[in-house]
Formats: C-alpha cells, structure tokens, sequence
C-alpha cells in the first residue's frame, strides 16, 4: 500500500476521533447520569454496583445508609486509587517494577486477598446452604475488619504493578527506575493503615469521603485499563510526552469503562430487580 495514501487516512481518521470520542464520552455519560439511582452516592452506587456484590451485613454505613461497596471492596479500590494518586507524585514516570523485596510482600497481601475472601465465601455458602458444607471447616470467622484490611493490601498490590505499565506503555522518554523503593512504599502503608482505622471508627467525616473514593477509584482502574488498549489498538504506545496529550485515550478509556458499568448494571437489575445485594444472600 502507498504510504503516501495511507498516512492522509489516517490523518482523517484520527481528526474524527477527536470529535467523535467527546461526543461519545458525553452520551455515555448522560445514559448513566439518567438510568443509576438518584443523589450523589445513588451514582456511586451504580459503580460499585457493577464489580461488587454489595450485601448489606458485609458492608460498612453511614448511618443506615450502605457504602456503595462492600468492605473488601472498599479497602481493595479505595486504595488503589490512594496508590495511584500517591505514586503520581511521588513515581512521576518511573516504569520499572518495585524491588523483589516489595513484590514479595505485595505477593503476601494477594494471598492474604485470596485466602480471607475464600474463607469468607465459604462462611457465606454456609449461611445460604446450611447442612451441605458443615463438614468443610472455615479457617476463622470472617468480618469486616479483616476484609477493609485484604482488600486495601490487594489494592496496593494492583497500583503498585499498573503503575510502572502503564507509564511503560505511554511515556516516548522512559525513566528506568523502579516506581516504589522502600521509604515511599513504607509511607504508603502506613497511610492506608491510618486511614482503614478511621474508616472502622464508622463517622461520617471519614466514611463519606472513602465512599467517594472508592467508586471513584473502581472507575479509575477500568479507565486506565481501556484506555491502555485503546492506545495499544491505535498504536500510539510510547509516542506521548505530556500529559495533554493522553486527553483523547483516557476520554476513550472512560467511554468505555461507563458503557461496561452500564450493561452490567442493567443486566443485574433486569435478573435480581435491585439495586442493593443480590437476594438472599446476607
């Protein structure tokens, strides 16, 4: 093929996208404004409501009010959004993976994730099947303590690795060191530490800024993800230089992470006809 053809077709092609992904972003937008609950955290709701099974005893409240995920849920996306924000300023664009040392500790908080959600599904199976699994016994009884605490572990664990990826994929001018060495890394487990045992003091003034977060950082994940590949698919990897320029992926990237919440969230509401936990299952 001519590339003297196939660059002006590409030219076209990328100048409409910069018209059709805002127009994009916008509708998805307003489809999700219009069909998820109405007030502030009725919006949230519709994004916890998409990766988290939000039952109501294993969630924290304000007041009667349930956060818009459960307790693992929270600590796991509140965290990583903490995470990701933190090594923004702290990482810049280092694009290396932590020391060994670090990714072991973060491989011990992944297994902490599994084994503490695995108990605790198990505890749940029990509790919805009595009689069929009392011979299978739990490891400990679960609660929502130890689920904040493995769910923000697991949430470190997942900034800490997408971090250093994404900022390989997306920089022209790589900087070649690990994004967290130990000093930043301690100070951001202390901060989590902090903040989940405010968060278990039940206010308001802690809760009500956590539920934010943690929709918010559900949301960021799934941006960053899509918006990932839509870079890949495109192949603009590693061609970018300031963050002006990421505008049009992530726009990309958001489009298709509301669009995602949307099905999902329609798709469970059509089955269960709620928009709190799944029926019987508490």
């Amino acid at each position: 093929m001519n590339p003297m053809i196939t660059q002006p077709k590409r030219q076209l092609f990328q100048n409409a996208l910069r018209w059709v992904v805002p127009v994009a972003t916008i509708l998805a937008f307003a489809a999700w404004m219009y069909i998820s609950p109405e007030g502030a955290l009725g919006k949230l709701d519709a994004v916890g409501y998409a990766v988290c099974h939000r039952i109501d005893a294993r969630s924290f409240h304000i007041g009667e009010r349930q956060l818009p995920l459960c307790a693992r849920c929270t600590g796991e996306f509140y965290a990583a959004g903490f995470a990701l924000i933190f090594q923004i300023f702290v990482s810049g664009k280092r694009n290396k993976l932590p020391s060994r040392g670090i990714i072991a500790v973060l491989v011990l908080f992944f297994l902490a994730f599994g084994i503490d959600g695995s108990n605790s599904y198990l505890y749940l199976l029990k509790q919805t099947s009595p009689g069929r699994l009392d011979q299978i016994p739990n490891l400990y009884i679960p609660n929502n303590i130890l689920r904040l605490f493995t769910g923000s572990g697991m949430g470190i664990a997942l900034a800490a690795v997408l971090y250093p990826i994404v900022n390989q994929t997306l920089w022209r001018e790589q900087d070649d060191r690990p994004s967290l060495d130990w000093k930043p890394f301690g100070i951001l487990l202390a901060l989590i530490a902090v903040i989940n045992t405010l968060v278990l003091l039940d206010s308001p003034i802690i809760l009500y800024p956590i539920a934010y977060l943690s929709a918010l950082g559900t949301l960021s994940l799934l941006v960053i993800v899509f918006a990932i590949l839509w870079i890949i698919i495109m192949r603009e990897d590693n061609t970018f230089t300031s963050a002006r320029q990421l505008i049009l992926p992530f726009a990309a990237g958001l489009t298709l992470s509301l669009l995602m919440i949307l099905s999902i969230d329609l798709f469970r509401l059509q089955f269960t006809g709620t928009w709190s936990g799944f029926p019987g299952l508490g």
